[in-house]
């Protein structure tokens, strides 16, 4: 008998067509992710679930699941699966890592610059016939990014892949991380700074760290309030590590000069947010990742970590290691 997949909602084809060589695929083939009785009633008899962020997997689910041997999500963070306990009752969580690095970093890098040149604004000024002057002197200013100082926070995978590019703007790369990274600072040529000095002294802040209880919510008034009134946020990680509130405060009285989201505390935004009434904000639906070369290796990436589960094979993505020891490979095969 073959395993059976569950495919929580529509993905690039590849990952459908790896998962139905080998298995029972029961797939939801709709952009909107499930409701929560619905990925409660699918997971029932489910040997693995194929996931995204948008669908929680705790506790609940988990027990719901007694077949369950392998949770795929198609993303870099876990936020959204409970991990540990996962692990105790022995499941293993594949992830995908290192394939959107570089796409992410691509993104991070287009809202930086949409927001310091004021691209958005510029757009809409044409697109609604404002646009009267031919040229200006004192035109819709924005700020130049050669030259500046960029601060990262969180030097993983994709805040490397930032501090590359930003050689080529001849920035200074400070970086804040709970790990210093000597090496990697001789390689990039960036700096270690404590957080506050960071804030101090960027004029552009990048944040690229998961989100975890330390780091939700890590920057907030105060920590806002220390950054340069002519500095620029952009966000590609998790929304919940900046307070929404304070920031939209920040960007309407001017603490800060704007802003780059990708990510928001609540998704989607609520149509009413405050933030979209603001014009110093460059606002994209958590598309970091959104390229077709990039899904399609993370959709793959997903799928072949959950195949080799169900061989007994240790998939080079599997998020939890340890679980090998709550439940060899060899008890876990089914394929």
């Amino acid at each position: 008998m073959r395993p059976r997949v569950y495919i929580t909602r529509r993905i690039p084809e590849i990952g459908v067509k790896i998962l139905r060589e080998y298995c029972e695929v029961v797939y939801r083939d709709e952009a909107p992710p499930p409701t929560r009785d619905e990925l409660l009633k699918m997971i029932e008899d489910a040997d693995a679930i194929y996931c995204t962020l948008s669908e929680t997997i705790d506790r609940e689910l988990i027990d719901r699941a007694e077949k369950l041997r392998v949770i795929g999500t198609m993303s870099v963070g876990v936020d959204h699966i409970d991990v540990d306990y996962a692990t105790e009752k022995g499941i293993y969580v594949v992830y995908t890592p290192g394939v959107l690095t570089e796409t992410v970093a691509d993104h991070t890098w287009a809202l930086l610059l949409a927001a310091a040149r004021r691209i958005v604004e510029g757009d809409s000024c044409i697109r609604r016939g404002d646009w009267k002057i031919p040229w200006a002197p004192t035109m819709m200013l924005g700020y130049d990014v050669y030259g500046k100082v960029l601060g990262i926070i969180g030097l993983g995978r994709i805040g490397q892949a930032v501090a590359r590019r930003a050689k080529g703007f001849n920035m200074k790369v400070l970086y804040y991380d709970v790990v210093r990274m000597r090496e990697v600072e001789e390689e990039l040529g960036v700096e270690y700074a404590p957080l506050e000095r960071l804030l101090r002294e960027s004029d552009y802040v990048s944040i690229h760290v998961p989100l975890t209880p330390e780091t939700r919510r890590l920057i907030g008034e105060r920590e806002l309030r220390l950054m340069k009134r002519t500095a620029i946020l952009v966000n590609t990680s998790r929304g919940p590590v900046i307070d929404q509130r304070a920031l939209f405060r920040a960007l309407k009285e001017g603490w800060i000069a704007g802003a780059g989201l990708d990510v928001f505390e609540k998704e989607p935004i609520d149509p009413d947010d405050p933030l979209l009434k603001l014009e110093n904000v460059v606002l994209t639906p958590h598309i970091g990742s959104a390229s077709h070369e990039t899904r399609s290796k993370m959709a793959e990436l997903t799928a072949t970590g959950i195949i080799k589960v169900l061989r007994g094979e240790k998939p080079e993505n599997l998020f939890n290691p340890e679980v090998m020891k709550v439940r060899p490979l060899s008890e876990v095969k089914i394929l």
